[in-house]
């Protein structure tokens, strides 16, 4: 099998897990939803979704391929429970957790970068079912460890945000300071309008 081409750019070996799964037998609009969904997310938050999403506990929003997608409880409009793609994508996490591990990283501290679905080649059913075409989809996961340093620089965020607000109040002693000027300034000439 030839290697794959990841559609993520600038991987580092160091810092970050990746996995592919070629060729899975699941829908590749449930997949992409999947993908959306996980994104962003902690490896281990993502496979307690996964897992709940097979018990049909948590479903996942529809947000593309919303066609029949009903409404279901929660924060979300159209959902589904792609109970099939949801398993195989669990396996990937797990695979990409132990790579992970493998690696040295710290698994409780990935979170998941990439995770793109993409339309495989799909052959022909055999059989009584010829004419129907298999539904086929490669998936790949990137993970990065998240690192301390992160988040000092947020915190230097809020310093410049609390910086900012102080700009106003220096603004409005600026401004005081010239009216008072110009108040001194016009003083004078009343008072010398008045000696006349």
């Amino acid at each position: 099998m030839s290697a794959h081409n990841y559609a993520f750019q600038g991987y580092d070996k160091e810092k970050m897990a990746k996995v592919v799964g070629r060729d899975l037998p699941i829908s590749t609009k449930q997949s992409i939803e999947i993908c959306n969904f996980i994104k962003g997310r902690k490896l281990e938050k993502a496979k307690e979704i996964m897992e709940a999403v097979i018990k049909m506990k948590t479903p996942v929003p529809f947000k593309r391929f919303t066609e029949g997608a009903g409404h279901k409880r929660g924060k979300i409009a159209g959902g589904r429970y792609p109970i099939k793609a949801s398993g195989e994508i669990l396996g990937l996490l797990n695979s990409i957790e132990a790579n992970a591990q493998q690696k040295g990283l710290n698994t409780s501290a990935l979170i998941i970068k990439h995770a793109c679905a993409n339309k495989a080649s799909r052959p022909p059913r055999y059989g009584r079912m010829r004419g129907l075409q298999a539904k086929r989809t490669h998936i790949e996961l990137v993970a990065v460890e998240s690192e301390q340093s992160e988040r000092p620089e947020k915190s230097s965020n809020k310093s410049l945000a609390k910086s900012k607000s102080n700009i106003p109040e220096q603004k409005k002693t600026d401004e005081k300071a010239t009216t008072d000027k110009h108040e001194k300034s016009e003083r004078p000439e009343q008072e010398s309008k008045v000696k006349k």
